[in-house]
């Protein structure tokens, strides 16, 4: 299983980089075409999805300390 560390989206358009940091925090471009939300908890992306690149980081569960 992975986890998520950051949710994150790049605009292909004009460049900026969005992140959502918390449930429910939605992020809009500036533009109001592309919205990120979820946080660490979920990934939501409303809008064109070919006009943005995924930046967002996973974790595999292989990688993850154990709980001793």
């Amino acid at each position: 299983m992975e986890r998520l560390i950051r949710n994150r989206k790049k605009c292909l358009n004009c460049g900026d980089i969005i992140e959502s940091t918390q449930r429910y925090h939605s992020v809009i471009f500036s533009y109001k075409r592309l919205i990120v939300d979820g946080g660490l908890d979920y990934v939501r992306v409303v809008g064109n999805l070919e006009e943005y690149e995924d930046l967002s980081v996973w974790m595999s569960s292989n990688t993850l300390p154990s709980k001793a």
